[in-house]
């Protein structure tokens, strides 16, 4: 007799719960067949369909998950105790699972802390959100450039009371860190500090230890950091002490603030002194001296985008006709945005080097987490078919899927929280090492509330994502085929593991790359010619009253010593991009470039190591060398001259310099940026910086004692703070360094944890494979044939893996190389030799276990059988 529409019946199955289900059928039947007497068929199977419907609600639809009637608690410590002693019984791949997760935690925690780090940038400040600094766009030549360095017009201007509704205080800061000597009695230091007005101390509100912050007021003051203080002082209160700088200026000691952090703009200043001290009471009018930052303070409700739409074209009324056409834009640069958004190209904010930075360390943690990850996963449902059985039973006596999901991310949790244990005894110890290479200062927030509510949330999530395959995995198989013993991992059940192991040498291979790029950019840089000689060059700052009319004895003493082959002096350092002018002429021109612009003696050019591509150098021999210069030869190319050797360049109201030669370009800036347009004049006055060339026989160590007799005896009162120019250079390629330096740290690490997972899989694939491997080796298969069965397949993931990361790596590597004006090329045998790398080291991973098998006795592999 037909029934009820079977789809509805079936409906009513799928969503009723289970001990209602028979009444509710019994009495829906019942109803159906009295309708059907009464109506017929169809009037039944309507009200059927109808009640169906109506019975679809909350108090009757079963749960998506059906109930326990344990007590979670204690199914939780049992999953707990469970999940331990799996640990202690497996011991060799708890170690795996445990140490790969612990490293992979630890680097992304280490990571974590570097991003924070800089993204904290200048949160030091309590003015942090509303800090501006002034800065401009000019235009020219169809392109745009940006630059913070203004005239002290300009700042004045802002300050004279105008734009008293955008701003709470505006400060004049001297462009770039000035060095001093500082001296306290006999006790004399070069350091490197601001001079801004007296208004910076509260702008930037500096930590008070001793004094106050607005005591910049007296031109004769001075506020010294704390390190700076105990050299000079010890432990006494320096307030009303004097100090004398450059042994010109008597200051007093008005202040003493803490150190600043490393992470903000100003941790380098040692001290603070009053911008008047500098100008040597020259007026704060002038539009034509370009060298000072201008920092704001802006009113509460106004944004750095009003404030700058309001002064746009405050300078167009104050500079000249020439420099109109440029189109000067003033516009605000917030604070926050200093740090990681600091890049200007063609007059536009793109984004920066330290932000790209920050991105690729943010992907490399996330990556390594990763890679830790699947390790886990790939030995968790390796284990699958040890794991079945007990599947199986647990649910031939009720278990239901979530409890069984609920034990294997139990167990997931146990693992994850072990591993954040080992993580942070890891972290602790690596930190300092890390501090070193990335010259930082992290420090672990023990005590941070917050720092443990995310350490938490890290562990949680690291769980969720090593324990979801493995606990959706392994709670899916059937009780029925488990235990009559037909299960059996097919090849469709290894293929994620598969496809996690080429994800794994993909991201690995791809860091490796990347490691061994950053290496060669690095000595593509270091072999640049620099265009002087670096090695044996000594500098030091002679800016002190002691220096001046010493020159020549000082010049004759050295040479004396046999150690100094020439000295001479400059007005800026010889790798400074210090000291740029414009306002130069000459024939046939046709634009208005800038120049870097540096004054020196006339042994100078000796001295670095100058090499001559035309003309000669400067001579005491010929006294009209007095008006003449050498340029470079970016300098010679702007001039458009075919032979400008011999040729007049004017300067303003200086007069006309002939061209006496053209040196080649000297690598002032980056080692990875084109070079600068420099003029370099002769001068004797007013020079700053002393360079001394070491005799190419002579041994350094035995100079430096020798030379510092000479200063000694002729300027006792000054400092013999030298540096060798060859350091200095070396310090251009920090960043890039330390780049370098982080990168193969973490690929040693992608490649630990990736081939710590490999091992672990290939024992257990060996292990799985025992009873084929003894079949086989009765049979008369070879050492060499085993071996290649087993591996076959390992090779087989890890070429799929080269296919898969090389191409990427090459597109990565070529747009990260395009960001460097000077960089060098991607060559085929690179990605050869990685690919290469990878498969040996993977072959020797996987051949321990593969031979350990093969050589296996079969007899014990057989004895159950």
């Amino acid at each position: 007799m037909p029934g009820p529409p079977r789809l509805f019946v079936r409906f009513f199955h799928w969503f009723c719960q289970p001990s209602l289900l028979p009444h509710i059928e019994g009495d829906l039947m019942e109803l159906y067949h009295a309708r059907r007497k009464m109506r017929g068929k169809r009037g039944a199977d309507l009200r059927f369909i109808r009640d169906v419907i109506l019975l679809f609600r909350p108090g009757i639809i079963r749960p998506v998950f059906e109930r326990s009637t344990q007590t979670p608690y204690g199914m939780y410590t049992s999953y707990l105790k469970i999940g331990w002693r799996n640990l202690l019984r497996h011991k060799g791949y708890s170690a795996i699972n445990v140490g790969g997760l612990a490293a992979g935690m630890a680097t992304a925690l280490l990571i974590a802390l570097w991003i924070y780090d800089e993204l904290s940038f200048n949160r030091y400040h309590d003015h942090y959100d509303t800090i501006v600094q002034v800065e401009r766009t000019e235009r020219w030549e169809g392109t745009g450039e940006v630059s913070e360095i203004h005239t002290t017009g300009l700042g004045s201007l802002l300050r004279n009371g105008t734009y008293d509704a955008l701003f709470e205080r505006v400060v004049m800061v001297r462009a770039n860190l000035e060095e001093r000597v500082v001296a306290a009695g006999d006790r004399k230091f070069t350091q490197q500090g601001y001079f801004m007005q007296p208004e910076g101390g509260e702008l930037l509100s500096l930590h008070m230890k001793y004094g106050s912050r607005d005591g910049l007021k007296d031109m004769k003051s001075i506020l010294l950091s704390a390190s700076l203080a105990q050299k000079l002082f010890g432990d006494v209160d320096p307030v009303n002490q004097v100090v004398m700088m450059d042994a010109r200026s008597e200051l007093k000691v008005t202040g003493v603030y803490e150190d600043l952090p490393r992470n903000t703009t100003f941790h380098e200043a040692s001290y603070f002194a009053p911008l008047d001290l500098y100008l040597g009471g020259s007026g704060l009018d002038a539009w034509d001296n370009y060298h000072m930052y201008v920092y704001a303070q802006l009113r509460p409700g106004i944004n750095a985008a009003q404030a700058s739409a309001v002064i746009r074209d405050i300078m167009l009324p104050h500079v000249d006709s020439e420099h109109i056409k440029r189109k000067p834009a003033v516009f605000l640069h917030p604070m926050p945005r200093w740090h990681l958004y600091s890049q200007f190209e063609n007059g536009v904010n793109v984004t920066s080097e330290r932000l790209r930075t920050v991105w690729y360390y943010g992907i490399i943690g996330g990556f390594i987490l990763l890679l830790a990850c699947i390790n886990f996963m790939n030995l968790s449902t390796a284990r699958s078919e040890k794991r079945a059985r007990e599947v199986g039973i647990r649910k031939s006596i009720g278990s239901h899927r979530l409890q069984l999901i609920q034990q294997f991310y139990g167990e997931s949790f146990l693992t994850a929280g072990l591993s954040f244990i080992v993580s942070l005894a890891l972290l602790w110890l690596a930190l300092p090492g890390f501090n070193a290479i990335a010259d930082k200062a992290l420090v672990l927030p023990w005590r941070s509330g917050i720092f443990w509510l995310a350490c938490m949330g890290f562990t949680v999530f690291t769980a969720f994502l090593a324990g979801s395959y493995p606990a959706l995995y392994l709670s899916s198989f059937n009780p029925v085929k488990v235990l009559k013993g037909t299960f059996k991992a097919g090849p469709a059940a290894s293929l994620p593991r598969q496809v996690l192991v080429v994800v794994q040498f993909s991201i690995s291979l791809m860091l490796i790359i990347a490691t061994v790029v950053v290496h060669q950019q690095i000595q593509f840089g270091k072999t640049r010619p620099a265009g002087y000689a670096r090695e044996g060059l000594l500098s030091l700052r002679a800016a002190t009253p002691e220096y001046a009319g010493r020159y020549q004895v000082l010049r004759q003493e050295l040479k004396n010593t046999g150690m100094v082959e020439e000295m001479a002096e400059a007005n800026y350092p010889v790798n400074s991009t210090k000291g740029w002018n414009g306002g130069f002429s000459w024939k046939g021109q046709t634009i208005e470039p800038a120049f870097n612009t540096i004054f020196v003696t006339h042994e100078y050019g000796q001295t670095v190591g100058w090499e001559f591509i035309e003309g000669r150098d400067f001579s005491r021999d010929h006294a009209s060398d007095i008006r003449g210069i050498v340029i470079n030869e970016s300098a010679s190319r702007l001039l458009g001259m075919e032979h400008p050797v011999g040729e007049s360049l004017a300067w303003r109201d200086r007069g006309t310099f002939k061209i006496l030669g053209i040196v080649k370009d000297m690598i002032k800036g980056s080692p990875f940026e084109a070079t600068y347009p420099s003029i370099i004049f002769l001068s004797e006055n007013d020079m700053k910086w002393l360079y001394m060339r070491l005799k190419p026989t002579v041994n350094p160590h035995q100079a430096i004692p020798a030379i510092q007799h000479v200063f000694a005896t002729l300027i006792p009162s000054a400092p013999f703070d030298y540096t060798f120019v060859d350091d200095i250079y070396a310090a251009k390629f920090g960043a890039e360094e330390r780049i370098g330096k982080l990168a193969t740290l973490f690929s040693v690490l992608t490649i630990v944890i990736s081939c710590l997972g490999l091992f672990g899989l290939a024992s257990y694939v060996a292990e799985q494979r025992t009873k084929e491997i003894g079949i086989r080796k009765i049979l008369g298969a070879s050492v060499t044939s085993l071996w290649q069965m087993q591996s076959r397949d390992f090779v087989r993931l890890v070429v799929i893996a080269c296919g898969v990361a090389l191409p990427l790596s090459f597109l990565t590597m070529q747009r990260w190389l395009e960001h460097y004006e000077y960089h060098t090329t991607l060559s085929w045998p690179l990605f050869v030799c990685a690919g290469g790398g990878a498969l040996v080291l993977s072959l020797l991973v996987v051949s321990y276990q593969a031979l350990r098998a093969a050589v296996s006795n079969p007899v014990k592999s057989l004895r159950s059988e």
